[in-house]
Formats: C-alpha cells, structure tokens, sequence
C-alpha cells in the first residue's frame, strides 16, 4: 500500500513541526556544547598546571573512535568526525586562551 500524495498544506505542515524541532534540538545542543566547553576549560587548568600541550592527537583520536562507535546514522562517520574537528579546534582554541602568553 503506497502512502497517499503529500499535499501542499501538509508540506507546509511538515516544514513548520520539524523547524520548531530542530529549534529546540539546537538550543539543547548549545546547552550540551557549553556544558562540555565548562569541562574543557577545567581540563585547560589542570594541563597548565601539569604544564601539558594544549593538543593532544591520541586523546582527539579517542574522541572521534567514541562518537564514530555510537553513531547509529543517518548522519555519516566522516561528516561527524568533521564536526567533532570543528568543535575540538575551538575548544582547542578556548583552552590557548586561558594560558599565559609564556606558556602556549
């Protein structure tokens, strides 16, 4: 059995519940982004303290194994670890700003 034809005010419809969704899945995700950013800068003061690169390879290289394992699509592996690279780059960028100019 086909599904019947869409029409335009059911489009129209569509277009309007799924933009008011995703409004709201994009304020929880800034929520959640600013709550992981919290955590990086904690973790910016212990590497001072430790006197550790900003960069780390190896624990960026967990970060993408962990949300690759867990993604259960539709969005693609690869389209995801861009965005995790987008994400660790600024928090990356967040934690040299919180060093002294002597110890970047």
């Amino acid at each position: 059995m086909t599904p019947s034809p869409m029409t335009p005010e059911d489009a129209q419809r569509l277009l309007a519940d799924n933009r008011a969704k995703i409004d709201s899945l994009d304020r929880k995700i800034v929520d959640l982004l600013n709550e992981r950013t919290r955590m990086v800068e904690d973790i910016g003061r212990a590497k001072t303290v430790l006197g550790t690169a900003v960069q780390e390879p190896r624990r960026e290289e967990n970060v993408f194994r962990n949300v690759t394992t867990h993604n259960r699509g539709p969005i693609p592996d690869a389209a995801l670890r861009r965005i995790y690279e987008n994400i660790m780059m600024e928090m990356r960028a967040l934690q040299g700003m919180q060093r002294e100019p002597d110890q970047k």
